[in-house]
């Protein structure tokens, strides 16, 4: 968790104060400031004299720490394969790397594939037939990404000496070139193997049909894609029933999905068909033709048509998971623009937007010029905002890590730097300290909320934004959800259309400034306005306090503490430095040791703010006598309560969602809801998502959702699907879907 707190931190730091400067072991494709490698590399041979004309095995012996793994050819949804640029005396030819067996890493969001512990990459030297004889040396320069939490780009320079003679004489690493060249895939020429496109495509998706007759395996069938600029063959593998009537193709039948990205559908694969039997693994490396007919004969069990797990949908926009029909790129560009649109009457948006009216009524009676280009600033902070969010997000996928909508939020280091600075911009609203254009650090964060001009309206943006993203509006989810599980283009479009559905109704209104007429003229009242929108800041302060309830349970006293310091701080520092005429040197002085103080001893040695709590593992989490019996969600308790023959109830949540707290309050925790689980003897799981727990992330994707809330139904019958909920609930939705549970 370390590594995400201070990688929220730190965008954080960028997205409010701009002059952050991180140092951070986060998961990223730098690294030169990062020291040590943990993995090692050596140069083998598998001779130690040769004749000229003869060819050896040269291997690139990697070594790696625990845990630590690197790259395959094709490293798949993240990392760079390995390379190794050969420095070799004239007459010695390198050929292509030999790539040993490799391993499949999840998450099945970022699969990669690559290797652990040890791998030895072989490449065959051949020797001219007129090489002199004598010693020669061989050199290479091996680079290559090596993960674990973080991952770190590494290089070293490899050599090893060979003596050209009249015989061959085997090295003292034959043995291990011998072992790792058993360990290399093997041709699949006599193989009956055959490939063919199962339906038209979807977009720019497409099920691919891979059949081959294999041995009865114990092992999990699987297919390893070789790599392509064009398309992906992705991850994900479903091993499909067949008919023993309809062997034609083969007897192990494998579906993939096939995601394009420019050209033509491809009209041939080429890859690793695994297999074994017990816990021996063998690859076949093959090269395939496309068909684009389905092999007469070939049949293929119904219910393994759709290749996800079935969901029943009752109100969701976006992909229908029971017909398998993936949306389109525009529509999902629609549904983010339209998500961004509604997250201006959300909750966690409410306090910005008072602070846009307040600008709007300064600007109302200026020239319409600067009204628009302040509309666009602001527009501008916002598109800022959400680009740095996507890049964030880009960085952890492409570090193999799990990514969400409002992922920050689960640092309990960035929801105490945000409770900070929204307490500073209260502060500042109240008129305890003063932005002045000479002020000084202390005033930066508050002052710029209510400052005037540009600077205020891009903070204001940046604000907006940053307060947003833990909470999800209608269409939002769904249209999220299909970004997240794209490329990293996909991923920052989709954010940008989000940022442009925020922005658009200032936008609009700036380039009308006529439409401004009907707000009241700027006068005194203006300063009593700026002072009551003090208190929707102050009530973001209290929501962000109870974010930190769970991280820091009790211990969030102390952090009330740093805040009751950090204002008496303010104070001093408006009334006596901003303000005052003399001895303003003492009051900044004890301005500063109060910050210093309260920080040393409120965050860092009573509060421990760095790492959160551990969370209780089991037990009832009950949050009144009467309310519903939740349990801890996993896989297992709702397997279980199926098995049982229950009707199940699965609020994914957040401590940091509002419209997940709303619809809790307002929608499930009801009378007629509880009433209705109690008759149904039904069991309610809570999946908290409060510190973004990957097993919950992984659940999310499943069902198409980059985040909070997600509402399921599950039926008493095992069989049948769940009922996904739609993102705003109420107590008749439930109903209703407890109703049909009952069925």
């Amino acid at each position: 968790m370390r590594h995400k707190e201070i990688l929220f931190a730190t965008c954080l730091a960028a997205l409010t104060l701009f002059n952050a400067r991180a140092q951070t072991g986060l998961p990223s494709l730098g690294g030169s400031s990062l020291a040590a490698h943990h993995t090692q590399a050596k140069l083998i041979l598998s001779a130690d004299s040769a004749r000229p004309g003869d060819t050896i095995l040269a291997g690139v012996d990697l070594k790696m720490e625990p845990g630590w793994h690197t790259y395959w050819k094709n490293p798949g949804a993240a990392g760079l394969a390995t390379k190794i640029e050969w420095q070799l005396p004239s007459g010695v030819t390198a050929g292509e790397i030999q790539w040993p067996l490799p391993e499949k890493f999840p998450p099945a969001e970022v699969t990669t594939y690559g290797y652990e512990k040890e791998v030895v990459l072989l490449v065959p030297l051949t020797l001219a037939s007129n090489l002199p004889a004598g010693p020669i040396g061989l050199k290479a320069n091996v680079s290559w990404l090596e993960c674990k939490d973080i991952c770190i780009p590494a290089s070293q320079e490899v050599e090893a000496k060979l003596n050209i003679g009249g015989e061959i004489k085997a090295a003292a690493d034959a043995a291990t070139v011998q072992f790792w060249k058993n360990k290399l895939p093997s041709s699949g020429n006599n193989l009956s193997a055959r490939v063919w496109w199962e339906t038209p495509p979807t977009g720019d998706l497409r099920p691919l049909i891979v059949a081959w007759f294999g041995k009865e395996m114990s092992a999990q069938p699987d297919f390893f894609p070789g790599a392509s600029d064009n398309y992906e063959v992705q991850a994900a593998t479903e091993n499909l029933p067949v008919d023993p009537a309809h062997y034609n193709g083969g007897n192990i039948h494998l579906r993939k999905i096939v995601k394009k990205f420019s050209g033509d559908w491809p009209i041939e694969i080429s890859g690793l068909l695994i297999g074994g039997t017990g816990n021996f693994r063998e690859g076949i490396e093959v090269k395939l033709p496309v068909s684009s007919q389905v092999p007469a004969g070939e049949t293929i069990s119904p219910e393994s048509r759709t290749g996800v797990a079935p969901v029943s949908n009752i109100s969701q926009p976006g992909k229908n998971m029971e017909t398998g029909a993936t949306p389109v790129l525009p529509l999902m560009l629609l549904y983010a623009f339209i998500g961004g649109l509604i997250l201006n009457i959300m909750p966690c948006v409410l306090p910005v937007i008072a602070l846009k009216i307040l600008g709007f009524v300064r600007e109302a009676r200026s020239e319409p010029r600067r009204v628009r280009n302040l509309g666009l600033i602001y527009a501008l902070g916002v598109l800022v905002s959400f680009l740095a969010l996507a890049a964030v997000v880009i960085g952890v996928k492409a570090a193999g890590h799990h990514a969400g909508w409002g992922m920050q939020f689960g640092s309990p280091v960035f929801v105490v730097c945000l409770t900070t600075l929204v307490t500073m911009v209260a502060l500042n609203l109240f008129g305890v300290f003063e932005f002045t254009p000479g002020g000084r650090a202390l005033d930066a964060a508050g002052g710029l909320a209510s400052k005037h001009g540009a600077a205020g309206a891009f903070f204001n943006g940046v604000l907006a934004t940053t307060l947003a993203t833990p909470c999800t509006a209608p269409f939002l989810g769904v249209a999220l959800g299909f970004a997240f599980a794209q490329s990293a283009p996909v991923i920052a479009l989709f954010f940008l259309f989000v940022g442009l559905g925020l922005a658009a109704p200032y936008v609009l209104l700036s380039c009308n400034p006529a439409w401004l007429k009907f707000l009241p003229k700027p006068g005194a009242w203006m300063e009593k306005f700026k002072i009551a929108m003090g208190f929707p800041m102050l009530a973001t302060v209290m929501w962000l306090l109870h974010v930190a309830a769970s991280d820091y349970g009790r211990g969030v006293f102390w952090l009330g503490i740093f805040l009751v310091v950090l204002a008496f701080a303010a104070w001093i520092f408006g009334e006596f430095v901003q303000r005052g005429r003399t001895r303003r040197g003492i009051a900044m002085i004890i301005v500063l040791v109060l910050l210093i103080g309260g920080y040393a001893f409120a965050l860092e040695k009573e509060l421990g703010w760095r790492e959160a709590m551990p969370e209780a593992a089991t037990g009832s989490l009950k949050e009144s006598p009467h309310g519903i019996d939740w349990q801890r969600w996993s896989p297992d308790a709702v397997a279980a309560a199926r098995a049982a023959g229950k009707p199940v109830l699965v609020d994914f949540t957040a401590d940091w969602c509002l419209t997940c707290q709303v619809n809790r309050k307002l929608a499930i925790e009801t009378s007629s809801v509880r009433a209705r689980l109690k008759e149904l003897n039904a069991v309610a799981l809570i999946a908290d998502y409060t510190r973004f727990p990957d097993a919950i992330t992984a659940e999310l994707n499943r069902y198409n959702h980059a985040g909070v809330p997600l509402v399921l139904v599950y039926p008493k019958n095992a069989g049948t699907p769940a009922i996904v909920l739609p993102q705003i609930l109420t107590p008749g939705i439930m109903l209703d879907a407890l109703n049909r549970a009952a069925q």
